[in-house]
């Protein structure tokens, strides 16, 4: 059995997708942590979290990219990847409590497994395995700190701290050469992760309304929350997948390298918070639609959209090279910023229409004025790259 590198683009593959079904779960976790935990250091330490999940997703879509993931070795080891990643996320709930080894022995499995599998990829190719061997200190360095934090008390949110630093700084440290990017595969990948994180959403709304007498006012919240959703799920797919994926194609070497890792890896991990948190919000306010929210769930309702939106300008500014705050989706960010005091005195119901009604006025201004540039990316993506 052997490991090779792909050349060429390639779908997303049914295998790549069963793995990812992993994180659908994890995310789920993540949620249960902050209902478990609803303060504000609760939400750090979710956030914490969640980026050592996106750590590990995010490590195997750059391996997916240039590998084959149906080969058998490849196979065996996504499993066992899988396996380790689910009891890493069955112990998500008590990381900073009691379950701490546990988490921490499985995910620097996962790492391990993810390191050696490229390792073995590029031993053909001086340049990726070069890169590799450049990056996998930081990464199992990280990940070693996590299961030291395990042992401790005291300390552990620092080490968990400190593993985040060492592995995403120790990759961007570690440069953008001798890495191979498939443009297609991996934007596809990227955008199925985002449609599993807003999974999660809907799996919260359900979560929320179990075990309560389903009223008028229940569902309107359920359906409020829905449309929320699926205002994220449009900003993401109406036009940012489709221009992403063209920016990706018209970069090349070091360049392509270096815009995915700052494009997909490190700007969708706070995307993915800000629909976590929104999931978490939405916990809270199906079970209690008349009653208002505390400060954390209206935090975690307004800040999580603002975040997700705020990405965008982050994005924009990467592109052009100079801080862009002009954008429609830096207004609708500041917008939900400006509505969380408000959300805390009204009811949580009245909080959720009002957090769809600046997601519908930004969705109402971009169908204007984005109606040109969405059909040029449109046209551009029906022609062959």
């Amino acid at each position: 059995m052997s490991v090779t590198s792909v050349e060429h683009e390639h779908r997303v593959t049914p295998r790549e997708l069963f793995f990812d079904l992993v994180f659908v779960f994890a995310f789920t976790q993540v949620a249960t942590l902050l209902a478990n935990d609803p303060t504000f250091a609760g939400i750090g330490r979710g956030v914490l979290v969640l980026g050592a999940l996106w750590w590990a997703w995010a490590a195997y879509a750059w391996l997916t990219n240039v590998v084959d993931p149906e080969e058998e070795l490849v196979g065996v080891a996504l499993l066992v990847a899988l396996i380790a990643m689910f009891i890493a996320a069955l112990a998500v709930p008590g990381v900073f409590t009691d379950d701490g080894v546990l988490f921490g022995a499985a995910f620097l499995v996962v790492c391990l497994l993810q390191a050696t599998l490229y390792a073995v990829a590029g031993r053909g190719d001086r340049d990726l395995l070069g890169a590799v061997l450049r990056v996998a200190p930081a990464s199992l360095g990280g990940a070693t700190l996590i299961l030291v934090a395990g042992f401790t008390d005291s300390a552990r949110t620092w080490l968990w701290l400190a593993a985040l630093v060492v592995s995403y700084v120790g990759a961007l440290l570690g440069g953008s050469q001798g890495w191979r990017i498939h443009p297609s595969h991996f934007a596809e990948r990227h955008g199925l992760v985002v449609i599993i994180a807003l999974g999660e959403a809907f799996i919260a709304i359900g979560i929320g309304a179990n075990g309560i007498d389903l009223g008028l006012g229940e569902v309107a919240a359920a359906v409020l929350g829905l449309l929320v959703a699926s205002s994220f799920w449009l900003a993401y797919f109406d036009f940012f997948s489709i221009r992403g994926e063209q920016m990706l194609h018209e970069r090349e070497g070091a360049d392509r390298v270096a815009f995915a890792r700052d494009l997909y890896t490190y700007a969708h991990y706070p995307m993915i918070v800000g629909i976590v948190l929104f999931a978490f919000a939405m916990k809270t306010i199906v079970g209690d639609i008349g009653d208002e929210l505390d400060s954390v769930a209206a935090f975690a309702l307004c800040g999580g959209s603002a975040l997700f939106l705020i990405t965008f300008t982050l994005v924009r500014t990467r592109v052009a090279r100079r801080l862009e705050l002009s954008s429609g989706r830096f207004v609708a960010a500041i917008a939900f910023l400006l509505v969380l005091p408000l959300a805390t005195l009204i009811p949580a119901l009245a909080a959720l229409a009002l957090v769809l009604a600046v997601w519908l006025a930004l969705h109402a201004y971009e169908l204007v004025w984005w109606r040109e540039a969405r059909a040029e990316s449109r046209s551009l993506l029906a022609s062959p790259p």
